[in-house]
C-alpha cells in the first residue's frame, strides 16, 4: 500500500503542485487547509508523514507541531516555511520537526526528502545493544532507540544524533563532525543546532529515567556517548 503524505498549506497553488510530485512517486498525498482541518484528518487516519506550512490561517504550524507531538510521538513532520531566521528553524526542530524546507522549494527535492524520512522510518539496518546489563538497544532496523523497553519518541535528526554517538561510545565528536554526520547537506544548520538537539535527546532520556547522565560535554571539544 502506498503511504499517504499529509499536506497542510493553505495556498491550492503550492498544494497542487506538491500533490502532483508526490503523486507521480508512487504516493497518495491528501490536503488540508487549515490547522484545524489537519489535526482532524490525523486523528481519523495518521498519514505516514506531515508537510506542514508554518504560516497557516487559523493555527501557526508550530502549534499544529506541538499537537500533532503530544499524541503522535512518531509521526514525521516536515515543515514548509518562508522564514529562513536561525530563531525559527532551532523553534521548529526543538517542538519536533524533522526536516524543514525553505520557500521557494523545489517539488523534486521535496519529494526526495520524504523518500529519505520514509526508508529511514522503515529501514532494514543490523541491531546493536549496548554493553550486556544496560537497558538502552539501538534498533537500527526498526529506526528506534529502546530506554528501559520503550521506544523513545525522538525526531528525526534526533535518532540520528544519538544512533552516532551510541555507536561510537567514549568516542568525543565536536560540533561540526555530528553536523556532518548528522544533518550532512541540509543548509542552514550551526552549533547551536547540535546544542538544541542535545538538549531534547537529553530531556527524553531524563524523562525516563531521571538520573540519567549519558551523553557526556566536554568543553571546548563537543559531545560523547557513555553507559559508565
Amino acid at each position: 500500500m502506498s503511504p499517504r503524505i499529509l499536506i497542510v498549506e493553505d495556498e491550492p497553488a503550492i498544494a497542487d503542485t506538491l500533490c502532483y510530485a508526490l503523486r507521480s512517486e508512487g504516493y497518495v498525498p491528501d490536503w488540508a487547509a487549515t490547522g484545524e482541518a489537519a489535526l482532524a484528518g490525523i486523528e481519523r487516519e495518521p498519514p505516514a508523514l506531515v508537510i506542514l506550512d508554518v504560516g497557516l490561517p487559523d493555527l501557526s504550524g508550530f502549534e499544529v507541531c506541538r499537537r500533532i507531538r503530544a499524541r503522535h510521538d512518531a509521526l514525521p513532520v516536515m515543515f514548509l516555511t518562508a522564514r529562513s531566521e536561525e530563531i525559527d528553524r532551532v523553534l521548529g526542530f526543538e517542538i519536533g520537526a524533522d526536516d524543514y524546507v525553505l520557500k521557494p522549494f523545489s517539488p523534486r527535492e521535496v519529494v526526495a526528502r520524504v523518500r529519505v524520512i520514509l526508508r529511514r522510518q522503515n529501514g532494514n539496518s543490523r541491531h546493536i545493544s549496548t554493553p550486556a546489563g544496560t537497558s538502552l538497544q539501538l534498533d537500527e532496523g526498526g529506526a528506534r532507540i529502546l530506554w528501559q523497553g520503550s521506544a523513545l519518541p525522538l525526531t528525526r535528526f534526533e535518532y540520528l544524533l544519538l544512533r552516532q554517538l551510541m555507536r561510537h561510545p567514549d568516542q568525543v565528536f565536536s560540533r561540526n563532525q555530528l553536523l556532518d554526520t548528522v544533518w550532512g547537506n541540509e543548509r542552514d544548520c550551526s552549533d547551536r543546532t547540535v546544542d538544541t538537539h542535545i538538549k531534547t535527546v537529553r530531556a527524553k532520556l531524563r524523562a525516563v529515567a531521571p538520573e540519567a547522565d549519558l551523553i557526556q560535554t566536554h568543553r571546548g571539544m563537543g559531545y560523547s556517548f557513555s553507559m559508565h
